[in-house]
Protein backbone atom coordinates (compact mmCIF):
# COMPACT_ATOMS: atom_id res chain seq x y z
CA UNK A 1 0.00 0.00 0.00
CA UNK A 2 1.01 3.70 -0.07
CA UNK A 3 3.32 5.33 2.43
CA UNK A 4 2.07 6.72 5.67
CA UNK A 5 1.80 10.10 5.36
CA UNK A 6 3.28 10.53 8.96
CA UNK A 7 6.12 8.64 8.36
CA UNK A 8 9.70 10.37 8.03
CA UNK A 9 11.99 8.52 5.83
CA UNK A 10 13.97 11.77 4.95
CA UNK A 11 15.39 13.69 7.78
CA UNK A 12 15.66 17.54 7.69
CA UNK A 13 16.58 19.80 4.51
CA UNK A 14 19.99 21.19 4.64
CA UNK A 15 20.98 24.49 3.15
CA UNK A 16 22.54 23.78 0.20
CA UNK A 17 18.80 21.88 -0.67
CA UNK A 18 19.73 18.09 -0.12
CA UNK A 19 18.31 15.90 2.15
CA UNK A 20 19.91 14.87 5.29
CA UNK A 21 19.07 11.36 6.57
CA UNK A 22 16.16 10.50 8.84
CA UNK A 23 18.43 10.28 12.06
CA UNK A 24 20.28 13.58 11.47
CA UNK A 25 19.86 16.94 12.62
CA UNK A 26 17.25 17.92 15.32
CA UNK A 27 15.46 14.91 17.38
CA UNK A 28 11.69 14.81 16.20
CA UNK A 29 9.67 14.73 19.53
CA UNK A 30 6.07 13.64 19.66
CA UNK A 31 4.04 14.67 21.95
CA UNK A 32 1.76 11.92 23.74
CA UNK A 33 -0.72 11.70 26.23
CA UNK A 34 0.88 10.52 29.72
CA UNK A 35 -0.12 7.37 30.92
CA UNK A 36 -1.26 9.04 34.30
CA UNK A 37 -3.51 11.22 32.24
CA UNK A 38 -4.96 8.66 30.30
CA UNK A 39 -5.95 6.82 33.46
CA UNK A 40 -6.83 10.02 35.32
CA UNK A 41 -9.92 10.91 32.98
CA UNK A 42 -12.23 8.26 33.45
CA UNK A 43 -11.88 8.60 37.29
CA UNK A 44 -12.61 12.16 37.33
CA UNK A 45 -15.52 11.18 35.10
CA UNK A 46 -16.72 8.58 37.23
CA UNK A 47 -16.67 10.64 40.34
CA UNK A 48 -18.95 13.72 38.46
CA UNK A 49 -21.91 12.51 39.37
CA UNK A 50 -20.81 11.84 43.14
CA UNK A 51 -20.16 15.12 43.72
CA UNK A 52 -24.00 16.49 42.73
CA UNK A 53 -25.28 18.52 45.94
CA UNK A 54 -26.73 16.02 48.46
CA UNK A 55 -30.05 16.67 49.57
CA UNK A 56 -31.63 17.70 46.16
CA UNK A 57 -33.94 15.82 44.56
CA UNK A 58 -33.53 17.65 40.93
CA UNK A 59 -33.44 15.13 38.47
CA UNK A 60 -36.15 12.72 40.23
CA UNK A 61 -38.55 15.38 40.63
CA UNK A 62 -38.05 18.62 38.38
CA UNK A 63 -37.68 20.53 41.48
CA UNK A 64 -34.50 21.84 43.73
CA UNK A 65 -34.41 22.27 47.33
CA UNK A 66 -34.60 20.18 50.40
CA UNK A 67 -37.89 18.05 50.85
CA UNK A 68 -40.35 19.63 52.88
CA UNK A 69 -43.56 17.66 52.77
CA UNK A 70 -45.11 14.39 51.27
CA UNK A 71 -48.45 13.94 51.44
CA UNK A 72 -49.75 10.52 50.18
CA UNK A 73 -53.04 9.79 48.98
CA UNK A 74 -54.59 6.68 47.22
CA UNK A 75 -53.25 7.50 43.59
CA UNK A 76 -50.38 9.29 44.21
CA UNK A 77 -48.33 11.82 46.35
CA UNK A 78 -47.74 15.62 46.97
CA UNK A 79 -44.45 16.64 47.11
CA UNK A 80 -43.20 19.78 48.21
CA UNK A 81 -39.70 21.21 48.43
CA UNK A 82 -38.05 24.39 49.88
CA UNK A 83 -34.47 26.16 48.75
CA UNK A 84 -33.73 29.04 50.78
CA UNK A 85 -36.10 31.73 48.17
CA UNK A 86 -38.46 29.08 46.61
CA UNK A 87 -41.08 26.53 47.35
CA UNK A 88 -41.69 23.92 44.62
CA UNK A 89 -44.33 21.51 44.39
CA UNK A 90 -45.26 18.49 41.90
CA UNK A 91 -47.59 15.81 42.03
CA UNK A 92 -46.41 12.21 41.13
CA UNK A 93 -48.77 8.97 40.35
CA UNK A 94 -48.32 6.01 42.14
CA UNK A 95 -48.86 3.43 39.31
CA UNK A 96 -47.31 5.91 36.12
CA UNK A 97 -48.40 4.78 32.76
CA UNK A 98 -51.74 5.54 31.27
CA UNK A 99 -52.85 9.14 31.06
CA UNK A 100 -55.19 10.73 33.23
CA UNK A 101 -55.96 14.50 34.54
CA UNK A 102 -53.25 15.40 37.06
CA UNK A 103 -52.80 19.05 39.28
CA UNK A 104 -50.46 20.71 41.20
CA UNK A 105 -51.42 24.43 42.46
CA UNK A 106 -49.45 26.29 45.08
CA UNK A 107 -49.26 29.46 46.12
CA UNK A 108 -46.99 31.88 48.71
CA UNK A 109 -49.42 33.33 51.21
CA UNK A 110 -50.32 36.82 49.55
CA UNK A 111 -49.00 36.22 46.28
CA UNK A 112 -50.83 34.26 43.18
CA UNK A 113 -51.90 30.55 42.45
CA UNK A 114 -49.30 28.83 40.12
CA UNK A 115 -50.83 26.15 38.89
CA UNK A 116 -50.48 23.05 36.40
CA UNK A 117 -53.09 21.11 35.20
CA UNK A 118 -53.09 18.26 31.92
CA UNK A 119 -53.12 15.12 30.94
CA UNK A 120 -49.63 13.45 31.99
CA UNK A 121 -48.28 9.73 32.83
CA UNK A 122 -45.74 10.13 35.92
CA UNK A 123 -46.05 13.71 37.48
CA UNK A 124 -47.82 17.59 37.02
CA UNK A 125 -45.28 19.98 37.63
CA UNK A 126 -43.20 21.32 38.79
CA UNK A 127 -44.54 24.66 39.79
CA UNK A 128 -42.31 27.33 41.68
CA UNK A 129 -43.20 30.44 43.98
CA UNK A 130 -41.29 32.85 45.82
CA UNK A 131 -41.40 31.70 48.92
CA UNK A 132 -38.39 34.13 51.57
CA UNK A 133 -39.92 34.23 55.09
CA UNK A 134 -43.55 33.24 53.71
CA UNK A 135 -46.03 30.80 54.21
CA UNK A 136 -47.13 28.37 51.09
CA UNK A 137 -50.34 25.54 50.63
CA UNK A 138 -50.28 23.35 47.92
CA UNK A 139 -52.66 20.62 46.51
CA UNK A 140 -52.09 18.02 44.19
CA UNK A 141 -54.77 16.05 42.14
CA UNK A 142 -54.99 13.01 40.08
CA UNK A 143 -58.16 11.81 38.21
CA UNK A 144 -60.97 12.68 41.22
CA UNK A 145 -58.57 12.11 44.21
CA UNK A 146 -56.80 15.70 45.48
CA UNK A 147 -55.12 16.16 48.58
CA UNK A 148 -54.34 19.84 50.62
CA UNK A 149 -51.34 20.53 52.62
CA UNK A 150 -53.17 23.95 54.18
CA UNK A 151 -50.27 26.57 55.32
CA UNK A 152 -47.26 25.32 55.72
CA UNK A 153 -43.24 26.14 55.88
CA UNK A 154 -44.13 29.18 58.20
Amino acid sequence: MGANVFDRTVGPVSRDGSAEPAGAGKPVRRRRLPLVGLLVLPLLGGLVPLLAAPGTAQAASGCSGRPAKTVEFSTGELRVYKSRAHACAVTVAKKPGKRRTMSVTLQARGGRVVSDKGSYTKMAGPVTVNALNRCVRATGAIGKKSVSTGWILC
